[in-house]
C-alpha cells in the first residue's frame, strides 16, 4: 500500500507539472524537437523522481520504468505550446511517443517474457517512425495559427489534454517483475496517448495530423487489449 501510494504521488506530482505554468522554464521549440533549461526547483523535483527504484538516469536504458514515465512528463512540460491544436499535439505526442520509447528499452533490457519482448520491440521501432514523421509535422506547422489557448482550464482542447493526462496518474502497485510492471504501465500509457489522439481527431483542422491521430488510436487501442490479455494470464487486469 505504501509503495502504491509514494508512486502514485510521484506521478501525479510530474503531471500536475507537465499540464501546469511553465513560465519558470526557459524553452526552444523548433522542427527537431524541443530543448529546455529547467529552474532548479524543477531539477531538483524531477532529480528527485529519478531516484525512485534505483533509478540512475530516467529515459534511458540505464534507468527503471518509473524513471522513464517521469522523464517522458519532463519532457512534455518543457514543451512551449504556441496555441495550435495541430502543432502543439505533434509535439506533446512526440514526447509521449519518448517515453514509450524509453520503457521498451528497458523492458528488453531486463524483461523475460517473450510476449513482453516482442511487444517491446514493435512497440519501440513503431514509435520511432512515428516520432520522426510527427516531427516533420510539427516543423511543417512551426508558426501556425493560434486556435485554442493553452494552459487555460476552460479551453476545450485544454480541458482533453489535461484529462488525457488522469490514466497515468492511477495507482499502480510495482510488483517486482520488470514485465508485469511494463504490461500495467504501458496500459496506462497508451491510455494517455489515446485519449489525447481521440481529442486531436475531434478538433485538430490539419488533415496529415488527424490522420496520424487516427492511426494512433488504432494501434495502441489493439495494444491496449493485447497488454491486458497478457495481464489477465499473469497477474490481473490494469482497469482503466
Amino acid at each position: 500500500m505504501k509503495r502504491t501510494l509514494i508512486l502514485s504521488i510521484t506521478l501525479a506530482t510530474a503531471l500536475l507539472s507537465a499540464c501546469g505554468d511553465n513560465k519558470t522554464t526557459t524553452e526552444t521549440t523548433t522542427s527537431a524537437g524541443t530543448t529546455a533549461t529547467p529552474a532548479a526547483g524543477d531539477s531538483a523535483k524531477m532529480n528527485g523522481m529519478a531516484g525512485m527504484n534505483g533509478a540512475e538516469a530516467p529515459g534511458t536504458a540505464s534507468g527503471s520504468l518509473t524513471g522513464a514515465m517521469a522523464k517522458m512528463m519532463q519532457q512534455m512540460n518543457a514543451s512551449k505550446p504556441i496555441g495550435n491544436i495541430d502543432h502543439d499535439f505533434a509535439h506533446m505526442m512526440m514526447a509521449h511517443h519518448q517515453g514509450a520509447v524509453a520503457m521498451s528499452e528497458i523492458l528488453l533490457r531486463d524483461g523475460k517474457d517473450a510476449t513482453m519482448r516482442h511487444m517491446a520491440e514493435k512497440i519501440k521501432a513503431d514509435q520511432q517512425k512515428e516520432i520522426a514523421d510527427l516531427d516533420k509535422i510539427a516543423g511543417r506547422l512551426d508558426g501556425s495559427a493560434k486556435n485554442y489557448t493553452p494552459k487555460d482550464p476552460a479551453d476545450k482542447f485544454q480541458m482533453k489534454l489535461d484529462q488525457s493526462m488522469k490514466p497515468m496518474m492511477a495507482p499502480m502497485t510495482p510488483s517486482g517483475n520488470v514485465d508485469r510492471d511494463y504490461a500495467m504501465m504501458m496500459v496506462a500509457h497508451h491510455t494517455s496517448a489515446v485519449q489525447m489522439a481521440e481529442a486531436e481527431v475531434a478538433m485538430g483542422k490539419d488533415a496529415e495530423t488527424k490522420k496520424m491521430a487516427q492511426m494512433i488510436v488504432a494501434a495502441q487501442t489493439k495494444e491496449i487489449q493485447q497488454f491486458n490479455d497478457w495481464l489477465t494470464k499473469n497477474g490481473g487486469k490494469m482497469k482503466m
